[in-house]
């Protein structure tokens, strides 16, 4: 019988890759040479800068396939004084592995690599199993998993369903799993008026009231209650700025921004259309002008509750005792590009701890996580 792949002894080679976004660090090297060792087929899919990596086991276009999707890159570990190790130094004590990326998420790539390994080697699958990892998860996301999926598209690889290993658990193994994400956008308003002095006000327009009754009617407007399988919408009111020190002047302009996350009762588009409203309103009422800016990071999405929700939440309940919840919280993934190419699930380790000082990822989740891979995969080819 072959060697056992360890994941907490790759999750510790990945941590001391240095693999802040969006340097490679040696981590996507390091998974290639590992995966291809165990028979699968890799390619290194780079795009505008970023590092990315595609590995199948088992034939182009199979009937049936399984992709793993995840990350290795991470975020800046900022005051490196302030941490109690070496960032990336993988340091294990006290039952826990540490570093940047410990938990978001090297151990969940580490645990369904070798998930992956172990399994098409012990028992070769009727089918494929598809790994995509990216580098460029915790940036602006634009050459990473969408770049692996243009590839795909473009060499005709598919898979017929995707899990992603992000941290989904609030705070015990197996408590959550993530069947969709919320929408997420943010506009910035430049509110333009004219200056004057603050002792005749009526010789200017003043854009601060304009931009403060914006942001009133903004934050004060219920989006909705609520959908199925979503909270209700919000919207947070990020900044209101002038730049001002003077106090006899008024300003001619103030800048301010939000975000909003929303559910599947709304579209990137449909909320476009209301906030340019709302501006419309403020310019006829106050008699300034308004310049809007809009970025939309994501569409709301859902996986419907059935087959893929299914197979992992009994591999999840048979391995840690919990049914864990389906589940719409929390911010953006990569889960959000792949849902336009299969149905996609997301479940992982706790993720307390990520993106913190001292992240840090409790050492036997990282095995029990590989072992509830493994039985989805066992599972799902039968």
């Amino acid at each position: 019988m072959a060697t056992k792949t360890d994941p907490v002894k790759l999750t510790k080679a990945l941590i001391r890759c240095p693999s802040v976004t969006p340097v490679e660090g040696g981590a996507l090297v390091l998974l290639e040479g590992l995966l291809a060792a165990a028979g699968f087929e890799c390619t290194r899919v780079d795009r505008g800068g970023v590092s990315n990596l595609f590995a199948r086991w088992g034939h182009r276009g199979a009937n049936k396939s399984f992709g793993f999707n995840g990350h290795t890159d991470v975020v800046p570990v900022g005051d490196a004084a302030a941490w109690s190790v070496d960032p990336f130094g993988a340091v294990e004590k006290d039952g826990f592995i540490w570093g940047r990326g410990a938990t978001d998420m090297k151990s969940g790539v580490a645990a369904f690599a070798a998930a992956a390994i172990d399994f098409v080697q012990e028992t070769p699958p009727d089918g494929a199993v598809i790994l995509t990892i990216t580098g460029d998860e915790e940036g602006d996301a634009l050459d990473g998993t969408t770049a692996l999926l243009d590839w795909m598209s473009a060499n005709n690889e598919s898979m017929s369903c995707c899990l992603v290993g992000e941290p989904t658990s609030p705070n015990v193994m197996g408590e959550m799993m993530k069947i969709g994400r919320r929408g997420s956008m943010t506009a910035w308003f430049n509110v333009k008026g004219e200056q004057g002095h603050s002792a005749y006000p009526h010789r200017a327009n003043n854009p601060l009231p304009a931009m403060a009754r914006l942001m009133d009617r903004l934050a004060s407007h219920e989006l909705d209650a609520g959908t199925e399988h979503f909270d209700a919408s919000t919207l947070a009111v990020l900044t209101i700025d002038t730049g001002n020190p003077a106090t006899n002047v008024i300003p001619a302009a103030c800048t301010g921004a939000v975000n909003i996350r929303f559910n599947d009762a709304h579209s990137g588009a449909g909320l476009t259309r209301w906030l340019e409203g709302e501006v419309t309103k403020i310019t006829e009422e106050f008699g300034v002008e308004v310049d809007l800016k809009i970025k939309i990071s994501g569409e709301s999405f859902i996986t419907p509750p059935g087959e893929l929700s299914t197979l992992i939440g009994k591999a999840v309940e048979a391995e840690t005792g919990r049914k864990p919840e389906l589940s719409t919280t929390g911010g953006t993934s990569d889960a959000r590009f792949v849902k336009e190419h299969c149905p996609v699930v997301e479940f992982g380790l706790v993720g307390k701890t990520m993106h913190q000082v001292d992240e840090r990822v409790e050492t036997a989740q990282i095995g029990q996580l590989k072992a509830i891979y493994t039985r989805i995969l066992q599972d799902y080819f039968g």
